[in-house]
């Protein structure tokens, strides 16, 4: 889950993109960057509105949806990105808010993929992508020393694909913990995103790692996890890390 205050921008040039058409989407506190393979801001900022306004009125109508830190049922009739940020947040054990960066973004770009045969959606730090080609996501963690220094390699025949990040040290995300970053990847983006946010609430200093990552295998539906505090990593599932040369 991430709000909007200042935070410089960088780490979105940090995915190898040079081939895709690069746009921004901006929305109230949804700010996407964008690539795909034509520029299709007009319609992807449709969607957004179009989102945006379900879950608007969903909120205007159940106002606990907006504010609780616990999970949420909800009725079978609510909007599909309303159930998708619902059920993220029963399984990762935190409340529907924490994953709507990832639900907006994945939701994006599905619908984009009518239209482009790769996307890249980044909301706030979290991502949905699905790419045709490998490609090197820089992994940002604040004031690490491993901040552009490793990267995530991505297999194209795994996407799409959800990488979010949490932060207890970066930004204005609600985080109860102290890690400079908290990677997660999943089929879900929405999922990564509520993860992302649970398994940061776990480290408060290095040696929480080993128990937060013990607690990532509990979430049905994560491929992965990194996380970074200072200069130590811990990873778990499927991740390959590289050298990113910076």
């Amino acid at each position: 889950m991430k709000t909007e205050g200042f935070q410089p921008r960088t780490y979105r040039h940090w995915i190898e993109s040079k081939d895709l058409v690069a746009f921004n989407v901006t929305e109230k506190e949804t700010d996407l960057y964008i690539r795909a393979a034509a520029n299709l801001q007009r319609r992807a900022h449709r969607l957004v509105l179009k989102y945006r306004h379900q879950l608007e009125g969903y909120i205007e109508r159940n106002a606990d949806f907006r504010t609780s830190l616990e999970p949420l049922s909800v009725p079978g009739n609510a909007p599909a990105i309303v159930r998708r940020m619902a059920n993220a947040g029963q399984l990762a054990g935190v409340g529907p808010m924490a994953s709507v960066a990832g639900a907006i973004a994945e939701c994006v770009g599905k619908e984009l993929l009518a239209f482009t045969p790769e996307v890249i959606v980044e909301n706030g730090g979290d991502i949905f992508l699905k790419i045709k080609k490998n490609r090197v996501a820089g992994v940002f963690a604040g004031e690490s020393p491993l901040t552009g220094k490793i990267g995530l390699e991505i297999d194209a025949r795994n996407t799409p694909l959800g990488i979010c990040t949490s932060s207890g040290t970066v930004g204005h995300s609600l985080s109860y913990g102290k890690a400079d970053a908290v990677i997660v990847t999943a089929a879900d983006t929405a999922l990564a995103d509520a993860a992302a946010t649970a398994i940061g609430n776990r480290v408060n200093k290095p040696d929480d790692t080993g128990r937060a990552l013990e607690f990532a295998q509990s979430i049905n539906g994560l491929k992965g996890v990194i996380i970074i505090t200072g200069d130590k990593v811990g990873a778990w599932g499927d991740i390959k890390l590289c050298e990113t040369g910076a």
